[in-house]
């Protein structure tokens, strides 16, 4: 029998293939490993289907810990819905996510990414201003008497994902979600905590605020708000994932960002930065 064809972690830049859905959603999954860092439980795993093996993620809803503010048993539904609407907007910023039954029941499984350890997204610096090629996030605290100015990089990748993150309501950009693939390839990961119905953007990519959005960023949502016309595919996959409430969230933070033209700032009603950021 031939060796399964291994699927390296991805960092190519064209777009992922319908096989890896296919891979993801009927591949024989094998427990790995743990990542002991998550909350909530989130298993390293082999993905195999005929002839083709990948590494992956796997996240069982019975792992999930309750969150005050999201239903129970909801996580690994957002997760996906994130990755739905990455790939409407054609900036395949998610890797490829299937909602499938596996070792420890219902979850979510995502193809593995191997992040460039050379890239750098975030720093800090004690200069007064964000240097050539980086926008200012705010203060930090390094110490009881030293704070320091919170940076990231000023990318088009990078602010595509903070144009992401609005629309879907992400309360948890921190740095660790954040995935630099070899060949200047961008993803983001742990999309569970998005899609309320309330504000809770909480990120470390606020250095647009305010800032006009893109004319690439404005053609993609006006692609998007017509896909998440009642009755679309887009739509329609999406209540099939989350509530009738937070599908039509979903419509009115596109109609927003697209009358305002901007990049959303911090409400105020809620921390904007993550904690702890990384």
């Amino acid at each position: 029998m031939p060796a399964p064809e291994r699927i390296p972690p991805r960092s190519m830049s064209s777009p992922e293939s319908p096989r890896d859905i296919e891979l993801l959603a009927r591949g024989e999954l094998t427990v790995r490993g743990r990542v002991r860092e998550a909350s909530n439980a989130v298993l390293y795993c082999s993905v195999a289907h005929e002839g083709r093996e990948a590494a992956c993620v796997y996240k069982p809803v019975a792992g999930e810990q309750p969150l005050w503010d999201f239903p129970d048993g909801t996580l690994a539904q957002r997760e996906v819905a994130a990755y739905e609407i990455s790939e409407a907007t054609g900036w395949g910023l998610v890797p490829p996510t299937v909602l499938r039954d596996g070792p420890y029941g219902e979850g979510m499984v995502q193809l593995w990414i191997e992040a460039d350890p050379g890239a750098r997204l975030l720093a800090l610096t004690e200069d007064e201003e964000a240097g050539e090629g980086w926008k200012a996030v705010g203060p930090a605290q390094i110490d009881e008497e030293r704070t320091a100015l919170l940076v990231h990089a000023d990318t088009p990748e990078l602010r595509r994902l903070a144009v992401l993150d609005a629309v879907i309501n992400n309360g948890d950009r921190k740095g660790g979600h954040l995935l630099p693939a070899p060949g200047g390839r961008l993803y983001g990961i742990d999309h569970g905590v998005t899609f309320h119905v309330d504000d809770k953007l909480r990120t470390l990519l606020w250095g647009w605020a305010g800032e006009e959005l893109p004319a690439e960023a404005v053609g993609v949502l006006d692609a998007l708000d017509r896909s998440l016309d009642p009755g679309a595919p887009l739509a329609t996959r999406l209540a099939e994932l989350l509530t009738g409430a937070e599908v039509a969230a979903v419509r009115a933070r596109v109609e927003a960002l697209r009358a305002t033209g901007r990049h959303p700032e911090p409400s105020g009603r809620w921390p904007a930065i993550p904690w702890p950021p990384v």
